[in-house]
Parts: structure tokens; sequence; C-alpha cells
């Protein structure tokens, strides 16, 4: 939850490069990020990975109108919609994206090469095809940010009450500074969304800080077995809202363009 997921920033600048906001250019450096490659395996007419500038435009051909992002996790298929093969190899690597008006997804496979100290991250996107239906339990963008709301508060008050390491100054330190880094290197979300993505997207992302502060700095007072096991227990259902939330709103551009139909 700390980091942007690949399929959320190939979604949000897909959805701006389709729409005609923002140039073939600027949409693949976004979703490259700070990766060495990505490519695209598996797509229709090509035999071999081609890059993602022709591999949007094809996407377009084939009568792709927007992207969806996919976050399951075991026993949570959230955004997903089958068959159970997509379904499987997305549960896998914990993220997809889904191609709103045409049967296909794309799943990433993520390799790293080089020596300690330069290690090159490559991407490839396996395009499978997917079935054209509802993604499940994906909440409106109205639901999302009243959910996190309290999950935000949930979080906050499990974390103190379990006296986790970090759960009070050094969490808000830690927050403050991972913002201020987002704040310089990208933008939250790509051109053409709506305010209120941005401010849902931005909340969920502080609830994931919060989650993973939990995960990584220590048992805190939390020190028996049961102790820790009511932690993960209590904090599994606001880590679900944030992933909630997350999937609302890189694919809030795509439902505000259904509704209006």
């Amino acid at each position: 939850m700390l980091s942007e997921p690949r399929s959320g920033r190939l979604a949000a600048w897909g959805n701006a490069l389709l729409a005609g906001v923002v140039s073939p250019d600027d949409a693949v450096l976004a979703i490259v990020g700070e990766d060495a490659v990505h490519r695209v395996e598996g797509l229709p007419g090509e035999s071999a990975p081609v890059g993602l500038t022709l591999a949007l435009g094809r996407l377009r051909t084939l009568g792709a109108t927007g992207l969806r992002v996919a976050l399951p996790a075991p026993g949570h298929p959230l955004g997903l919609s089958g068959p159970p093969e997509f379904n499987a190899r997305a549960l896998e690597t914990e993220e997809a994206v889904l191609c709103h008006s045409t049967a296909l997804g794309l799943v990433p496979e993520v390799s790293e090469a080089g020596p300690a100290g330069d290690v090159h991250v490559e991407v490839v996107w396996h395009v499978l095809p997917v079935r054209e239906a509802p993604p499940a339990d994906v909440p409106s963008l109205g639901e999302a940010e009243r959910e996190l709301a309290e999950a935000l508060r949930d979080a906050t008050e499990i974390l103190a009450k379990l006296d986790v390491a970090g759960s009070g100054p050094v969490a808000e330190a830690a927050i403050d500074a991972y913002r201020a880094r987002a704040e310089r290197g990208r933008e939250v979300l790509a051109p053409g969304y709506p305010p209120r993505a941005v401010r849902v997207l931005e909340l969920a992302q502080r609830v994931g800080m919060l989650i993973s502060l939990a995960h990584e700095n220590g048992h805190g007072g939390a020190v028996s077995a049961s102790e820790m096991a009511a932690r993960s227990l209590a904090l599994r259902p606001v880590e679900r809202t944030a992933r909630r939330a997350q999937v609302a709103a890189y694919n809030s551009v795509v439902e505000e363009r259904e509704r209006g139909r």
C-alpha cells in the first residue's frame, strides 16, 4: 500500500491518453516511472512483446474506451470479473488492469536484473481474455470517502490501543515525508480525474501508510501471540477499505463516463 500500484499508473495515464488529454510520450513516461522498461505480451495481432505506445494504440483500435484497476487479495476478488484463469493470475500479483468495452485484461510480471546497487526493473504486461461483467466489490467515490474517514480513525485507534511502534508522532512524520516525496515525484492521478478521486486516493494512501508502519515497525506493545493476532484481525478490514477506495479512485473516470450515457 505504500507505493502506487503499477496497474494504477497504467490505468490512470492510459485513461488520460484515451481521453486525449495527454500525449502518448507523456503517458508512457508516467506509466514506466522508475522502472527500466514495460512491454506488453499477448496483444491480439502481435506475435511478440511490444512497447506501451503501440500497445495502448492497439487497445484503442480494438475498442477499449477506458481502463479499470483490480487489486485483489486472497478471499477478496476486488475489481475482478472472471474468468477463473484471469482471476488466478491477477491474485498471484494482487493487481491487474481490465479494458472497458474490450474483453481483455493485463496482468504485470515484474523481474529484476543487474548487480546490487544497480538493479533494473522490467515489467511485462500479459494480455488475457476477461469476462465483460461488473467488477467485484468496487464502491462509488462517495462510499469510498465515507468508509475511509472511518477507517483512518479506526486504524489510528487500533495502533494506539495495541501500543504498536510508530502509531503516534513517528507515524505522522513518516506520512508527511511520504507525502512530500510523492508531491515532488509525481501527480497523484493523471489529468482528467475529478478532484474527489484525487482526495480519495490520497486518503487511501494515508491509511495504507499507517497499516504498513504497523507491520514494518515490529510488534510494539503487542508482545503476545494473541495480541499480535488481534492486531492483524483488527487491521484487516481497514486494509480492505483502503484497497477498495484505491480502486474506486482509479476507476472513477470510467464509471462517470458510464453514468453519463
